[in-house]
């Protein structure tokens, strides 16, 4: 695999990381559970991708995410986060609001509406995405600052909008391998000779359950490998213990869980992304390259309606802006500024082509107390798909 190397600082960062990680393959007794490497490589302080100092989003990162994109994006957004909000509280939270872009675009586009809420609350405990989401907001919408505070948890209780972006495929996953023969195993990690290897063991407790009934509901072929995400599952659910009136909007890559178990989806959906490069080698460079894997939404939306949410909708991101008015946004790019409109154009097709981020991209809503339907899904509902 040719990859661009990194600066010296940084490799060196990374073999920290590596050292850390072996050594809790050891303590452990030589194996740990992809997850809790997933997690290691992805979050430990100071060292893990997204709790380091390394450049993430954008043009100079690894990947480029919707806001990164155009501000069209947030500003279209900005129509269901006002309905919501004027249907629940005037609070939102944004979950691991990357760049901040995302943020500094729904609150100016919230500002001409006139439908600010009185507080964004931005959950992401990297120290350094703090400071640079702070320094987006200050340049972006340094009137709005003031209404933006950074939360250390979770709140106990919440009334309003919870927004979620790309959040969903960067948690942990179990990767399970199910057998010719009915077998169950859960692949994991070991250090031999100075280098990670996958090692299998039978798989035991809730991954177990879990793949006992993914086998059941679908006919998965000897050998055939999968993530399984119960960290998402839970996340949801402690959402709905936390939400008494309002809304949890999710927005991430994946499928309904029949095409996501698909017969030829049968090497799973983990892929890593380094310098714009994607691949499949979740072993490179722990800590300097983000490891991901698409989301079952059939199983988020069952975890939130199991725990008391109500099912608001699921469509693809394309239906969803589309509703929501992203060729309004664009019609407000004054007709003399010609190139302005043709880059905004150019990017708005990157957000709704089925090439690109339109079809693969999903946006599901879970609520509580919301009564009218929301606008984001009035066209290309995906409901029954689920």
């Amino acid at each position: 695999m040719s990859l661009p190397q990194p600066e010296p600082e940084a490799l060196a960062c990374s073999a920290m990381l590596k050292r850390r990680i072996a050594d809790e393959i050891a303590a452990a007794g030589g194996w740990i559970a992809f997850d809790r490497y997933m997690e290691l490589a992805l979050y430990t302080p100071g060292m893990g991708y997204y709790s380091g100092g390394a450049q993430k989003f954008g043009g100079a990162g690894d990947f480029v995410t919707a806001p990164e994109i155009s501000a069209a994006f947030g500003a279209t957004l900005a129509a269901q986060v006002a309905q919501i909000l004027a249907e629940s509280a005037p609070r939102m939270i944004e979950v691991g609001a990357g760049s901040g872009r995302l943020a500094a675009d729904l609150l100016l586009e919230l500002e001409r509406r006139d439908a600010l809420p009185e507080r964004y609350g931005i959950l992401d405990l990297s120290g350094e995405l703090r400071a640079r989401q702070r320094e987006t907001l200050a340049r972006r919408a340094p009137q709005l600052l003031g209404r933006v505070e950074w939360l250390d948890r979770l709140p106990e209780n919440f009334d309003g909008l919870v927004v979620a972006n790309e959040v969903l495929d960067a948690m942990p996953v179990h990767l399970v391998v199910w057998g010719d023969d009915r077998s169950i195993s859960e692949r994991g990690v070991d250090w031999q000779d100075e280098a990670f290897v996958w090692r299998d063991r039978p798989a035991q407790g809730r991954v177990l359950e879990r793949a006992e009934a993914l086998a059941e509901e679908y006919e998965l072929a000897g050998g055939y490998l999968s993530e399984i995400c119960l960290a998402a599952s839970d996340w949801t659910r402690a959402w709905a213990g936390i939400i008494g009136r309002g809304a949890l909007l999710l927005i991430d890559y994946g499928f309904p869980r029949h095409e996501y178990y698909h017969p030829q989806r049968d090497a799973g959906t983990l892929m890593c992304h380094y310098r714009h490069h994607a691949h499949g080698e979740p072993f490179f460079l722990p800590g300097l390259q983000d490891i991901t894997a698409h989301v079952d939404f059939t199983t988020i939306v069952d975890a939130g309606y199991d725990a008391g949410f109500e099912f608001l909708g699921y469509t693809t991101q394309a239906n969803f802006l589309l509703s929501c008015g992203l060729d309004t946004v664009l019609a407000r790019i004054p007709a003399e500024d010609s190139l302005r409109y043709l880059r905004e154009a150019q990017a708005a097709q990157k957000l709704i082509s089925p090439a690109e981020m339109g079809e693969l991209f999903k946006v599901v809503a879970l609520g509580k107390g919301i009564s009218p339907a929301l606008i984001g899904f009035a066209q290309g509902n995906r409901n029954a798909t689920l």
